[in-house]
Protein backbone atom coordinates (compact mmCIF):
# COMPACT_ATOMS: atom_id res chain seq x y z
CA UNK A 1 0.00 0.00 0.00
CA UNK A 2 3.06 2.26 0.94
CA UNK A 3 4.48 1.37 -2.33
CA UNK A 4 1.63 2.74 -4.22
CA UNK A 5 1.04 5.47 -2.46
CA UNK A 6 4.45 6.77 -3.25
CA UNK A 7 4.01 5.91 -7.04
CA UNK A 8 0.76 7.61 -7.17
CA UNK A 9 2.60 10.83 -5.13
CA UNK A 10 5.71 10.74 -8.05
CA UNK A 11 3.25 10.81 -11.04
CA UNK A 12 1.53 13.76 -9.33
CA UNK A 13 4.33 15.55 -8.48
CA UNK A 14 5.22 14.92 -11.99
CA UNK A 15 1.93 15.54 -14.00
CA UNK A 16 2.09 18.94 -11.88
CA UNK A 17 5.70 19.98 -13.26
CA UNK A 18 5.00 18.98 -16.72
CA UNK A 19 2.01 21.16 -16.50
CA UNK A 20 4.08 23.79 -15.32
CA UNK A 21 6.36 23.63 -18.03
CA UNK A 22 3.57 23.71 -20.36
CA UNK A 23 2.35 27.01 -19.56
CA UNK A 24 5.33 28.43 -18.94
CA UNK A 25 6.33 27.29 -22.42
CA UNK A 26 3.28 28.82 -23.61
CA UNK A 27 3.33 31.78 -22.42
CA UNK A 28 7.19 32.56 -23.57
CA UNK A 29 5.67 31.34 -26.81
CA UNK A 30 2.87 34.28 -26.79
CA UNK A 31 5.41 36.82 -25.37
CA UNK A 32 7.39 36.31 -28.53
CA UNK A 33 4.52 36.09 -30.92
CA UNK A 34 3.18 39.64 -29.29
CA UNK A 35 6.71 41.15 -30.36
CA UNK A 36 6.49 39.69 -33.42
CA UNK A 37 3.19 40.88 -33.78
CA UNK A 38 4.13 44.23 -32.92
CA UNK A 39 6.71 44.72 -35.88
CA UNK A 40 4.25 43.70 -37.66
CA UNK A 41 1.93 46.11 -36.48
CA UNK A 42 3.17 49.51 -38.05
CA UNK A 43 1.55 49.29 -41.75
CA UNK A 44 2.49 52.80 -43.67
CA UNK A 45 -0.75 54.03 -44.93
CA UNK A 46 -1.45 54.95 -48.47
CA UNK A 47 -1.21 58.60 -47.84
CA UNK A 48 2.30 58.64 -46.89
CA UNK A 49 5.38 58.42 -49.49
CA UNK A 50 9.28 57.69 -49.17
CA UNK A 51 11.16 61.22 -50.31
CA UNK A 52 14.76 59.70 -50.34
CA UNK A 53 15.62 59.44 -53.73
CA UNK A 54 13.41 63.26 -54.75
CA UNK A 55 14.77 64.70 -50.62
CA UNK A 56 17.22 68.05 -51.71
CA UNK A 57 18.83 67.60 -48.45
CA UNK A 58 20.37 64.35 -47.92
CA UNK A 59 20.11 62.99 -44.63
CA UNK A 60 22.53 60.67 -43.05
CA UNK A 61 21.45 57.31 -41.86
CA UNK A 62 20.99 57.45 -38.09
CA UNK A 63 20.55 53.88 -37.43
CA UNK A 64 22.57 52.44 -34.78
CA UNK A 65 24.85 49.31 -35.01
CA UNK A 66 24.46 46.85 -32.23
CA UNK A 67 27.59 46.93 -30.63
CA UNK A 68 29.18 43.64 -29.80
CA UNK A 69 31.03 42.73 -26.04
CA UNK A 70 34.49 41.51 -26.53
CA UNK A 71 34.86 38.10 -24.69
CA UNK A 72 36.09 39.74 -21.48
CA UNK A 73 33.42 42.61 -21.58
CA UNK A 74 30.76 39.26 -22.65
CA UNK A 75 32.29 37.28 -19.06
CA UNK A 76 31.68 40.29 -17.17
CA UNK A 77 28.10 41.26 -18.70
CA UNK A 78 26.97 37.50 -17.46
CA UNK A 79 28.28 38.17 -13.71
CA UNK A 80 25.57 40.97 -13.28
CA UNK A 81 22.18 40.11 -11.60
CA UNK A 82 21.27 43.05 -13.87
CA UNK A 83 20.45 43.71 -17.69
CA UNK A 84 23.17 45.83 -19.30
CA UNK A 85 22.26 47.00 -22.77
CA UNK A 86 24.04 50.58 -22.93
CA UNK A 87 26.32 50.73 -25.85
CA UNK A 88 28.33 53.22 -23.85
CA UNK A 89 28.94 51.04 -21.15
CA UNK A 90 29.65 48.56 -22.93
CA UNK A 91 32.17 49.98 -25.27
CA UNK A 92 33.86 51.54 -21.90
CA UNK A 93 34.15 47.94 -20.95
CA UNK A 94 35.59 46.47 -24.67
CA UNK A 95 38.21 49.22 -24.02
CA UNK A 96 39.03 47.66 -20.43
CA UNK A 97 41.43 44.78 -19.88
CA UNK A 98 42.30 43.40 -16.61
CA UNK A 99 45.49 41.05 -16.54
CA UNK A 100 45.62 38.29 -14.53
CA UNK A 101 48.35 36.54 -12.35
CA UNK A 102 48.81 33.37 -10.40
CA UNK A 103 50.16 35.24 -8.02
CA UNK A 104 47.29 37.24 -7.28
CA UNK A 105 45.70 34.90 -4.16
CA UNK A 106 44.05 37.71 -1.49
CA UNK A 107 44.28 40.32 -4.31
CA UNK A 108 40.68 42.31 -3.75
CA UNK A 109 39.39 45.69 -5.23
CA UNK A 110 36.65 47.30 -5.73
CA UNK A 111 36.19 49.74 -8.80
CA UNK A 112 33.52 52.51 -8.85
CA UNK A 113 32.45 52.97 -12.69
CA UNK A 114 29.86 55.14 -11.60
CA UNK A 115 26.41 55.40 -12.17
CA UNK A 116 24.54 54.37 -15.16
CA UNK A 117 21.67 53.78 -17.58
CA UNK A 118 21.33 50.36 -18.16
CA UNK A 119 18.82 48.93 -19.97
CA UNK A 120 15.84 50.16 -21.62
CA UNK A 121 12.34 48.09 -22.09
CA UNK A 122 10.15 49.28 -24.27
CA UNK A 123 6.02 49.11 -23.62
CA UNK A 124 4.60 50.69 -27.03
CA UNK A 125 5.69 52.07 -30.30
CA UNK A 126 3.49 53.74 -32.15
CA UNK A 127 3.30 55.57 -35.25
CA UNK A 128 2.17 59.45 -35.43
CA UNK A 129 1.76 59.97 -39.51
CA UNK A 130 0.95 63.90 -38.77
CA UNK A 131 3.08 64.63 -36.25
CA UNK A 132 4.38 68.36 -37.73
CA UNK A 133 3.38 69.87 -40.22
CA UNK A 134 6.11 71.05 -43.08
CA UNK A 135 4.15 72.18 -45.85
CA UNK A 136 0.75 73.76 -47.79
CA UNK A 137 1.06 73.60 -50.87
CA UNK A 138 -2.37 75.97 -52.47
CA UNK A 139 -4.96 76.69 -55.32
CA UNK A 140 -7.56 78.67 -56.06
CA UNK A 141 -10.14 76.77 -58.87
CA UNK A 142 -13.41 78.59 -58.02
CA UNK A 143 -13.01 80.17 -61.30
CA UNK A 144 -12.30 77.28 -63.36
CA UNK A 145 -14.29 75.32 -65.00
CA UNK A 146 -12.43 71.83 -65.01
CA UNK A 147 -10.06 69.93 -62.15
CA UNK A 148 -7.20 71.64 -61.67
CA UNK A 149 -3.78 69.35 -60.98
CA UNK A 150 -1.98 70.14 -57.74
CA UNK A 151 1.08 68.41 -56.04
CA UNK A 152 3.53 68.81 -53.47
CA UNK A 153 6.00 70.79 -53.89
CA UNK A 154 8.10 71.44 -50.79
CA UNK A 155 8.26 75.18 -50.45
CA UNK A 156 11.12 75.75 -47.55
CA UNK A 157 13.44 73.52 -46.11
CA UNK A 158 12.12 72.21 -43.05
CA UNK A 159 14.21 70.71 -39.86
CA UNK A 160 12.02 68.07 -37.42
CA UNK A 161 13.43 67.60 -33.90
CA UNK A 162 12.31 64.80 -31.79
CA UNK A 163 13.33 64.44 -28.13
CA UNK A 164 12.18 62.77 -24.92
CA UNK A 165 9.33 63.84 -23.28
CA UNK A 166 10.92 64.47 -19.95
CA UNK A 167 14.65 65.26 -18.55
CA UNK A 168 16.02 62.13 -17.55
CA UNK A 169 19.72 61.49 -16.30
CA UNK A 170 22.34 60.84 -19.14
CA UNK A 171 19.69 61.91 -22.01
CA UNK A 172 21.59 60.88 -24.75
CA UNK A 173 22.89 56.94 -23.90
CA UNK A 174 19.02 56.62 -22.86
CA UNK A 175 18.14 58.70 -26.82
CA UNK A 176 20.80 55.93 -28.10
CA UNK A 177 18.56 52.53 -26.65
CA UNK A 178 14.95 54.56 -27.84
CA UNK A 179 16.12 54.93 -30.93
CA UNK A 180 17.81 51.24 -31.31
CA UNK A 181 14.65 50.37 -29.76
CA UNK A 182 11.67 51.63 -32.06
CA UNK A 183 13.43 51.35 -34.83
CA UNK A 184 13.56 47.54 -33.93
CA UNK A 185 10.23 47.03 -33.63
CA UNK A 186 9.23 49.38 -36.25
CA UNK A 187 11.75 48.77 -39.39
CA UNK A 188 11.47 52.07 -40.29
CA UNK A 189 14.53 55.05 -40.26
CA UNK A 190 14.42 56.76 -37.76
CA UNK A 191 16.46 59.77 -36.12
CA UNK A 192 15.79 62.64 -33.67
CA UNK A 193 16.48 65.12 -36.40
CA UNK A 194 15.72 64.89 -40.09
CA UNK A 195 15.22 67.51 -42.68
CA UNK A 196 13.08 68.12 -45.84
CA UNK A 197 14.79 70.15 -48.66
CA UNK A 198 12.99 73.11 -50.50
CA UNK A 199 12.32 71.77 -53.91
CA UNK A 200 11.33 68.27 -52.81
CA UNK A 201 8.67 67.11 -54.86
CA UNK A 202 6.95 64.51 -55.90
CA UNK A 203 4.33 63.18 -58.96
CA UNK A 204 1.57 62.31 -57.16
CA UNK A 205 -2.33 64.13 -58.31
CA UNK A 206 -4.84 65.54 -56.47
CA UNK A 207 -7.62 67.22 -58.85
CA UNK A 208 -9.04 70.58 -57.40
CA UNK A 209 -12.93 70.44 -58.58
CA UNK A 210 -14.13 73.50 -60.36
CA UNK A 211 -15.65 76.35 -57.90
CA UNK A 212 -13.19 74.87 -54.65
CA UNK A 213 -9.82 76.07 -53.32
CA UNK A 214 -7.70 73.36 -52.70
CA UNK A 215 -5.09 72.81 -50.30
CA UNK A 216 -2.57 69.96 -50.24
CA UNK A 217 -0.66 69.54 -46.75
CA UNK A 218 2.50 68.05 -46.26
CA UNK A 219 3.24 66.16 -42.35
CA UNK A 220 6.78 64.80 -41.31
CA UNK A 221 5.43 61.62 -39.05
CA UNK A 222 7.31 60.12 -36.15
CA UNK A 223 7.48 57.50 -33.98
CA UNK A 224 6.44 57.71 -30.18
CA UNK A 225 8.03 55.11 -27.93
CA UNK A 226 7.47 54.95 -24.70
CA UNK A 227 9.11 52.41 -22.07
CA UNK A 228 11.38 52.55 -18.91
CA UNK A 229 14.50 53.22 -18.30
CA UNK A 230 17.01 51.35 -15.56
CA UNK A 231 19.78 52.78 -13.97
CA UNK A 232 22.56 51.64 -11.48
CA UNK A 233 25.93 52.31 -9.80
CA UNK A 234 27.95 49.97 -11.33
CA UNK A 235 31.17 48.17 -9.63
CA UNK A 236 34.17 46.16 -11.24
CA UNK A 237 35.07 43.62 -8.47
CA UNK A 238 38.29 41.99 -8.47
CA UNK A 239 39.03 39.13 -6.14
CA UNK A 240 42.04 37.20 -6.57
CA UNK A 241 41.90 36.09 -10.45
CA UNK A 242 37.56 36.70 -10.44
CA UNK A 243 36.38 39.29 -11.81
CA UNK A 244 32.56 40.48 -11.62
CA UNK A 245 30.07 43.22 -12.46
CA UNK A 246 28.03 44.72 -8.70
CA UNK A 247 25.14 46.75 -10.00
CA UNK A 248 24.02 48.84 -6.68
CA UNK A 249 21.04 50.86 -6.25
CA UNK A 250 19.37 50.18 -9.04
CA UNK A 251 15.82 52.09 -9.86
CA UNK A 252 13.69 52.77 -13.00
CA UNK A 253 12.03 55.93 -14.71
CA UNK A 254 9.02 55.68 -17.59
CA UNK A 255 10.33 57.88 -19.76
CA UNK A 256 8.77 58.60 -23.28
CA UNK A 257 10.32 60.10 -26.46
CA UNK A 258 9.36 61.95 -30.00
CA UNK A 259 11.43 59.73 -33.09
CA UNK A 260 10.94 61.50 -36.70
CA UNK A 261 10.88 58.67 -39.42
CA UNK A 262 12.79 60.19 -41.75
CA UNK A 263 12.28 60.79 -45.69
CA UNK A 264 8.94 59.87 -45.11
CA UNK A 265 5.95 62.43 -45.93
CA UNK A 266 2.29 62.67 -45.30
CA UNK A 267 -0.35 64.03 -47.30
CA UNK A 268 -3.58 65.31 -46.13
CA UNK A 269 -5.49 66.85 -49.30
CA UNK A 270 -8.59 69.32 -48.67
CA UNK A 271 -10.98 70.81 -51.55
CA UNK A 272 -13.00 73.54 -49.75
CA UNK A 273 -15.33 75.96 -51.28
CA UNK A 274 -14.54 79.17 -48.72
CA UNK A 275 -10.64 79.84 -47.17
CA UNK A 276 -9.30 77.68 -44.50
Amino acid sequence: MKKFLSVMIIGFLFIMLYSGLLVFAEKEKNGEKQAEQQKQTVQIPNSVITITKENTYPNPTQNLPKLQPSDFTAELLNTSKVKIENPDLIKMLNETSVNSTPFALGYRAVIYLGRWPLNYESSETSPNWEYQKINTNYYDNRGGTANYQIHYVQEQQKIIRGGLTAKIPKAEQVKKMMLMTAAENTNLPLAFETIVGAGTKNDRVYNIPPKRLGYLFGYAPAVNEKGKVTYGEVYLMLKGSKKRLIVKNVTTQGIGAWIPIQDHVSFGFLAAEQPQ
